[in-house]
């Protein structure tokens, strides 16, 4: 029996990010490029709506694994193959995610549940370990969340039709069971290495965004409007790296840091597990559009694949601004006045070429990065109970 073995599952000092966490992410990530696909395939608003309710299944799945890992010692045997076994899992289910609301809605649903079964049963494991602790939060975590996995399941059994409400319910029962979790335990979490895991995510969704837009082309015919759409994709999703990893990122960890151990729980699920997926939301959004401005580079843009940039990009932006704002950071106003001018802006060049909304968008990312500067979030006090714009515990 090796050492790990025998000090537990649970990490007896804060872990940085391991490579079997990645490993896991990277998976995840590919769920989000299908559902980038998936997405522009069907730009209307039933195909939204779709692409919504299984965007929040596959981030519910990954945040609570983080969770789970969080604490855990992920040298440990049992936990690596764990870990692995809800990859291979999350991998069948990433590769069904197309065909979700057709014929394979139970490889779509079954491999979830297995991802999101398998966390939790570490996750009680690994908070069993916590000596003079009490153990009933999580446990009650656990028990309510199984609501939610069956109705996953019911959705998958049921006609096509009655599919989304199924998956909405399903979504509903988590975020009561999130709601309700967060009152009655305190989590033990390593700020850094969550904030850690979640930047990791962002990253990584981000390059994802361009490979998709980068894959679509790859056979085109290269043309001065095709190399200046690249050009202005690839600068707004630079810009959209700076706006969250110039000194966001950063404050986000120093805020989470600095929180109460018995608010630390709610604050980063607000701020992390809620607020990240409309960050990533956006990045679908961002994702979806430059795959159909790279396709047709030459060509104005139709209105929803503006839209979907614009809305996207403010997603992410905003989104991020809520993230620092949830743990008692500063009101980013000047995102939003920019954000406004922005949208008029891009309503003004849409019947141009594509590149001139991505000059508008770049324009005013540019804006905000030099009007923030770093160091922006890192001032002012620590999150405390009270303070206007947390998340409710």
């Amino acid at each position: 029996m090796t050492e790990a073995e025998r000090r537990g599952v649970r990490a007896s000092s804060p872990q940085a990010v391991t490579f079997v966490e990645l490993f896991f992410d990277l998976v995840f990530v590919f769920a989000v490029t299908q559902l980038t696909v998936l997405t522009a395939r069907d730009l209307t608003p039933e195909g939204i709506v779709r692409s919504i309710l299984l965007g929040w299944l596959i981030w519910w799945a990954w945040t609570q694994f983080t969770w789970t890992l969080n604490p855990a010692d992920t040298t440990h045997s049992v936990v690596r193959i764990v870990t692995l076994a809800a990859t291979g899992a999350a991998l069948v289910m990433a590769a069904s995610l197309p065909r979700a609301f057709a014929e394979d809605a139970l490889w779509f649903a079954g491999p979830y549940i297995v991802v999101r079964a398998l966390g939790l049963g570490l996750q009680i494991e690994v908070d069993l370990e916590r000596v003079g602790a009490s153990h009933a939060g999580v446990k009650t975590w656990a028990a309510m969340s199984s609501i939610g996995l069956v109705l996953v399941f019911v959705g998958a059994a049921v006609d096509p039709g009655d599919r989304s409400w199924a998956w909405f319910l399903a979504i509903v029962a988590d975020l009561v069971a999130a709601a309700i979790a967060g009152r009655r335990t305190t989590w033990d979490l390593n700020p850094a290495h969550l904030s850690e895991r979640h930047g990791l995510f962002v990253i990584i969704a981000l390059g994802e965004s361009l490979i998709v837009a980068g894959t679509a082309v790859a056979g085109d015919e290269r043309s001065a409007a095709l190399a200046s759409a690249a050009a202005g994709a690839i600068l707004v999703a630079c810009l959209l790296w700076w706006t969250y990893f110039g000194w966001l990122k950063e404050a986000l960890e120093h805020r989470i840091s600095a929180a109460p151990v018995e608010r630390m729980g709610s604050l980063a699920r607000d701020a992390f597990s809620l607020a990240h997926f409309l960050i990533i939301s956006g990045i679908v959004g961002f994702a979806v559009a430059i795959e159909e401005i790279a396709a047709h580079p030459a060509e104005p843009a139709p209105a929803a694949v503006i839209a979907a940039l614009g809305i996207g990009v403010a997603l992410f932006v905003v989104s991020s601004a809520l993230s620092l704002r949830l743990l008692g950071g500063p009101v980013l106003g000047p995102r939003i006045a920019i954000l406004v001018v922005m949208a008029i802006l891009i309503v003004l060049v849409a019947p141009l070429p594509p590149v001139w909304p991505l000059v508008v968008v770049a324009g005013a990312l540019t804006a905000i990065v030099l009007l923030e500067g770093p160091g922006h979030g890192l001032t002012g006090t620590a999150p405390h109970a009270g303070t206007p714009g947390q998340g409710a515990g």
